[in-house]
């Protein structure tokens, strides 16, 4: 570890030594990793060292490695930093504390609590109702929190999915119709009348969860930005439920989703207008996020027959 990267962490965290534990995880294309810093002589027993470090060449896994592709990265990891630094949650919608963020040339570190610590060290590759209720608790709560507040900052229209940066992604899709409509769907979901802030990347993944998986924290804050709560919704189940459990279960989810947005929603918000637009916001959303899959991994599993059915209904509206 360079001195200067660990004179940072010690000063930051009020410790007189650091171990560097356990690598967490590699950064997406290579872009460097995440690991656990063991501490001594501070409040904090360990913390999480999100260390960004701009490669020469990236590695992406499905290939897409354009300039486009690296400004994206480049610019996911400021706003990341930059929401870390000027926006804060509560105890309804956590998040780690960032304790520190700085950069070094073409290297960027950021300092974060341990979730591990604070009782969020229960991870999840499959989830029972508890844990996906727990999830949509928070994503509503997340969203009310931050409804009406502009984005400063942040991008202007959150989800790494977000159609105007994904230009080669629309040009590489098979699908001529919703191809056509790609356009028009982004136009209708950017110009609903309720708008807040989407986490951005609100997959399984990035929920840390409590032994019971009652209560959870977010992590990976690289895509949050402006835009309709039913982005995160969508993307969140769709990342952990196939299409039989979608056709199922979605109505009943989606409730629970709206009567923990309902408990949680300033007064003065129009509730009933909120929750009528943002209902007949999910098929674009979900449809929206299916016209990515399609150009980006044609073969993924999440195309699926449920998400056909939802773009059916979507181009079918589109016509009317």
């Amino acid at each position: 570890m360079k001195p200067e990267h660990q004179d940072l962490v010690l000063q930051a965290c009020g410790a007189s030594s650091l171990c560097v534990g356990a690598k967490i995880q590699t950064l997406w294309s290579g872009y460097g990793e995440i690991v656990r810093l063991q501490l001594q002589g501070s409040d904090w027993p360990s913390v999480v060292l999100k260390h960004v470090k701009f490669p020469e060449e990236a590695e992406h896994p499905g290939g897409w490695n354009t300039d486009r592709s690296h400004t994206r990265k480049v610019r996911s990891y400021q706003v990341e930093t930059h929401w870390y630094q000027n926006f804060s949650t509560n105890q309804s919608c956590r998040t780690p504390a960032c304790l520190a963020a700085r950069s070094y040339g073409d290297e960027m570190l950021i300092v974060l609590e341990d979730l591990d610590v604070a009782g969020y060290d229960q991870r999840r590759t499959s989830v029972k109702d508890r844990e996906i209720n727990a999830c949509l608790s928070w994503l509503a709560h997340f969203h009310t929190l931050f409804l009406g507040v502009e984005p400063e900052g942040l991008w202007p229209v959150g989800t790494y999915w977000h159609l105007e940066t994904r230009p080669d992604e629309l040009e590489a899709m098979g699908h001529p119709e919703l191809k056509a409509a790609a356009g028009d769907i982004d136009k209708i979901l950017n110009e609903c009348r309720f708008k807040t802030i989407v986490h951005g990347d609100a997959k399984l993944a990035n929920f840390c969860f409590s032994e019971g998986g009652r209560d959870v924290a977010a992590v990976d804050f690289q895509y949050v930005g402006g835009g309709c709560g039913m982005k995160d919704v969508v993307y969140f189940l769709g990342s952990c439920m196939e299409e039989k459990q979608c056709e199922k279960r979605v109505p009943g989810l989606l409730d629970y989703y709206f009567s923990e947005l309902k408990q949680s929603v300033k007064k003065d918000v129009d509730f009933a207008a909120l929750e009528t637009e943002w209902r007949e916001m999910f098929v674009y959303a979900w449809t929206d996020f299916h016209r990515f899959l399609l150009g980006w991994k044609p073969g993924h599993w999440k195309i699926n027959r449920y998400s056909k059915q939802l773009t059916k209904e979507v181009l079918r509206k589109l016509k009317l």
